[in-house]
């Protein structure tokens, strides 16, 4: 990646390898994603651990979660709308609708439609995903902001990128099949590198 892009080089050169360390607990990532969404790490720790204490200390099953009642969640610290978004993922895994022992088959694009039809679950949380749970190595994520903000201090654009400028910058300086590569050292030169 180094040699097709001079502008990449240069944060490549001076960072560390990337780290993307992926597993399959998908279910809890997905409503841990949810539950932490627009909050401080610190606040998101706090009620996760909540969230698990009001099911006995062990992450709850789908089955579980949506015999609670909303207002149940809600006293754990979820906002309304999460409460209703964690409940909506547990239907869409009991009715089979998000069937997580296929998505490994399924294309980036099949994956951000299945679990997108899920409320709450928007593309940058399915980018996220597949940067960080299922560890894919072909993704941009063309609405986080840290990447754009770094696409436009690096390659010197008067205005954040659209996804489409992304995408024909991608294609143009040949990161694929390495976009989250390409976004990690992006988000590097921001430092900012994920956690």
């Amino acid at each position: 990646m180094s040699k097709a892009d001079p502008v990449l080089s240069g944060v490549i050169a001076t960072a560390p390898l990337p780290t993307f360390v992926p597993h399959t607990n998908y279910y809890k990532a997905l409503v841990n994603s949810i539950i932490g969404q627009q909050l401080s790490v610190k606040a998101a720790a706090t009620i996760k651990q909540r969230f698990v204490d009001l099911f006995g200390g062990s992450f709850p099953s789908p089955e579980q979660i949506i015999t609670r009642d909303i207002e149940e969640l809600r006293g754990v610290g979820l906002s309304r709308p999460k409460a209703g978004y964690v409940q909506d993922l547990a239907r869409h895994i009991l009715d089979g609708s998000v069937q997580f022992s296929t998505l490994d088959q399924l294309s980036n694009d099949d994956i951000v439609t299945e679990l997108t039809a899920v409320k709450g679950i928007g593309e940058w949380t399915v980018h996220m995903f597949l940067l960080f749970c299922m560890g894919r190595l072909d993704v941009l994520p063309t609405g986080d902001l840290g990447v754009r903000s770094g696409i436009k201090k690096l390659y010197g654009l008067d205005e954040l990128p659209t996804p489409d400028t992304m995408r024909e910058m991608a294609l143009k300086n040949n990161w694929h099949p390495y976009e989250s590569v390409a976004s990690w050292y992006i988000w590097h030169s921001l430092d900012n590198a994920p956690k």
